[in-house]
């Protein structure tokens, strides 16, 4: 009888996203992807597999470059998959980019970017910039939220960058620039994102969307679609205003938008008003903060829309004051700050998919195979966090050993989760795919596929 690889409860319901010959080759291509780990590419992928594969290589190799297939419909079917584990109540959506660096002055989309981790503030580099949407979800045995990634952009820059060759030949290293045409800034391609999130969702079900400062902006806060909350950081001078006053009967003249300007959040925390305290939960840890808060509008920001805004204040000094809004009047400055927090998630996600699954490891030059190969890696990554929250929790204990030299961990990380689906597929010995070959499982197979990768 044929037996069912640990991923296919799962991959059935992606069915929709593929056509039959393209839906085989993904299912193969996302056992490859996770036994490969942190060396995952194409290449490697089949090689993991070993003599498990029953096509040419060029088959799966093509399915990046030419099959028929849409990522946000992909995408829109992980969504669904992981809505069970989403907590009750609004649905925590993050939104965020992350550089994948290359090499190549013919690779599509690649431009130079800026550095956001290299200790210089103006560093640059040369890759693809990828806006990302997230959702956040609960794990068993895991006691922090869980940034899982659905839907993603790749950023084209219109800028053209050209120079000299050691030689001192003229080149240019900006294959797939946007034209003035189908330039998108990030915080568009992210409004992108969130209309199909939305439209994957019931109507009554709320969106929270998590955005660093770069996100929080007019082109996301005056955009919003209905019943959808936007989370984000201020700017300390932020010209903020009182709402405009009603309009008398009789009045001449244009209405007013905005009313009596108040205090800027840095003049807000300068100010002799007291500060108010609470303890909250940032990262699993309770914290100990000072706050001033106020319902204002930042009209360049998010125009008419009123805001509630927190000034936040570290009682111990070492952090310098900060402000958040919500578009929700209704949130607590409490529950703001923690449903802010949990914006961390996605820096985690991105570390780990570059970290475990290779998501800057592709070497694809066409514009299809950039825009799909990349982001294999959070296919990858959701196929691993839906399995461990269904299964493999119950597995994490008699597969990783808890070791003296990590203390203080306190649950499962995705390196944990990963070798736990690894170690699964290895004792199961059979590929994820809807063809199965019946018997005994090749076990030792697989440990040679892995051997031969790891060397």
């Amino acid at each position: 009888m044929a037996k069912e690889g640990i991923f296919d409860e799962f991959l059935v319901h992606c069915t929709s996203a593929f056509s039959q010959p393209s839906f085989e080759n993904f299912c193969v291509l996302v056992t490859g992807w996770v036994l490969a780990g942190m060396r995952a590419m194409t290449s490697t992928a089949l090689r993991a597999l070993g003599a498990e594969m029953d096509k040419h290589f060029t088959t799966y190799y093509r399915f990046f470059s030419r099959a028929v297939w849409q990522p946000d419909a992909l995408g829109t079917a992980l969504v669904h998959l992981l809505l069970p584990y989403t907590p009750e109540g609004a649905l925590i959506a993050v939104v965020d980019d992350t550089i994948a660096r290359k090499n190549g002055r013919h690779i599509w989309g690649a431009n130079v970017h800026h550095d956001p981790v290299h200790f210089m503030k103006k560093a640059v580099c040369f890759g693809h910039n990828w806006v990302v949407l997230a959702i956040v979800i609960c794990v068993p045995l895991v006691k922090r939220a869980v940034a899982v990634p659905v839907y993603w952009r790749l950023y084209r820059s219109k800028k053209k960058r050209s120079g000299r060759t050691v030689d001192g030949k003229r080149e240019s290293k900006a294959t797939g620039v946007a034209t003035n045409k189908d330039y998108r800034t990030r915080p568009e391609l992210a409004m992108q994102m969130l209309a199909v999130l939305r439209g994957a969702l019931d109507t009554e079900r709320m969106i929270r969307l998590l955005g660093d400062s770069a996100y929080g902006g007019k082109s996301v806060s005056r955009h919003l679609p209905e019943n959808t909350v936007l989370l984000s950081r201020m700017t300390m001078d932020a010209a903020l205003y009182e709402k405009a006053p009603e309009r008398k009967a009789g009045q001449n003249g244009r209405p007013r938008k905005k009313g009596t300007r108040l205090p800027s959040p840095k003049q807000m925390a300068q100010s002799k008003t007291p500060w108010r305290r609470a303890t909250a939960m940032f990262y699993g840890k309770s914290v100990r903060v000072q706050y001033k808060t106020i319902d204002a509008l930042w009209y360049k920001s998010a125009g008419t829309r009123m805001l509630r805004i927190v000034v936040v204040r570290d009682p111990k000094e070492k952090r310098k004051d900060d402000c958040f809004f919500s578009t929700d009047l209704s949130m607590s400055p409490k529950a703001i700050l923690e449903a802010y927090a949990l914006r961390w998630s996605i820096e985690l996600a991105f570390r780990d998919s570059k970290q475990f699954l290779g998501f800057e490891r592709s070497q694809c030059w066409t514009r299809k195979a950039v825009e799909r190969t990349g982001p294999f890696a959070f296919v990858s990554y959701a196929m691993v966090v839906l399995w461990f929250a269904r299964r493999g929790h119950q597995l994490y204990p008699k597969v990783v050993t808890p070791v003296p030299w990590y203390r203080h961990k306190r649950g499962p990380s995705l390196a944990d989760m990963h070798q736990t689906a690894r170690y699964a597929l290895l004792r199961q010995g059979l590929l994820a795919t809807p063809n199965r070959i019946g018997g005994k499982p090749k076990l030792t197979d697989h440990a040679e596929s892995l051997l031969r990768l790891a060397a």
